[in-house]
């Protein structure tokens, strides 16, 4: 289909809300992993698609928090940067009253900047229609939303309505990135981040946010094996231990289901290793933080 249009959306919200889910739901594949721990997604990810001749890039930013390491800040700025540099803004929140702080900063600086949104209320297949309806009004009280769209990232309830108001903001232009691409995360980023997701998905609350994924070997071998070798860094002997498991029985369950993730998406066999290594404090080391690629600059190791 030819391209004649281009709409580069940020989107952002606060922790939890369902950001990555809906780009994944969007783009029609998974790009970014998703969990129900807040502050999953660590750095900018990027989701192309295509509908009736608009290239849509949706910019998935990390969770508005407040920071309490330097990956944190870091964290935070990919947010700000992203705002400021997009057509308009996709503000995605949960169908709760009264409206959080969060919220409210992420509104003020839309404003500040003039940055025409729509906002997305998620998650409405959890809540009853009476329930919602006061949740649309209190943010079209709170806000000029250029649109506010009712959906559902996990049925996809909505989200073609959503696209619909999307496009309004489409300018005249090529392709930015070539037909059939869906991300510009390399392929180590997407590997060490579905590693860190089964991470996340089966280790206590503290353990996961301390942890960081480095790939140092990818390859594929003569017989067409995908060849992975993964180092985990976590912050603590105790979360080492964690990790590890009794006799290696949660690294093992870890690179289970990492691996068996891994071959559907390259749909062959994936040989994966792991070790774990405790490098302290790493989250308020910025010059380690860099060369993991999550200061939200670009990732010159991939």
């Amino acid at each position: 289909m030819e391209i004649t249009k281009t709409a580069m959306i940020s989107v952002v919200g606060r922790a939890n809300t369902g950001k990555s889910t809906l780009t994944n739901t969007l783009v029609g594949e998974k790009i970014a992993i998703t969990s129900p721990k807040p502050q999953t997604t660590r750095t900018r990810i990027t989701g192309v698609l295509e509908r009736g001749g608009i290239q849509f890039v949706l910019l998935d930013t990390p969770g508005l928090h407040k920071p309490r390491s330097r990956l944190g800040e870091c964290m935070v700025r990919v947010v700000s940067d992203t705002i400021a540099d997009v057509d308009a803004a996709l503000m995605v929140v949960e169908p709760t009253l009264p409206i959080r702080p969060a919220e409210e900063e992420l509104m003020a600086k839309l404003k500040s900047l003039s940055m025409p949104a729509v906002l997305a209320v998620n998650k409405i297949d959890t809540v009853k229609k009476e329930s919602l309806l006061a949740v649309l009004a209190a943010y079209g009280a709170a806000h000029d939303f250029a649109a506010i769209v009712p959906i559902s990232a996990k049925t996809g309830e909505g989200t073609e309505d959503l696209l619909s108001e999307l496009a309004a903001f489409a300018l005249p232009g090529c392709r930015l990135f070539p037909e059939g691409m869906t991300t510009d995360q390399p392929e180590r980023r997407l590997v060490a981040e579905i590693i860190r997701e089964k991470m996340l998905l089966l280790l206590s609350d503290e353990v996961p946010h301390g942890v960081a994924v480095d790939i140092e070997k990818f390859q594929e071998n003569d017989k067409g094996v995908v060849e992975i070798g993964a180092t985990i860094y976590c912050e603590r002997d105790s979360h080492k231990g964690i990790i590890i498991g009794k006799k290696g029985a949660m690294l093992k369950k870890i690179g289970e289901q990492a691996r068996a993730e891994l071959e559907a998406f390259y749909g062959t066999k994936v040989f994966l290793e792991t070790w774990v290594k405790v490098k302290d404090n790493w989250r308020d080391s910025l010059g380690f933080i860099r060369n993991m690629g999550l200061s939200g600059g670009e990732d010159d190791r991939a």
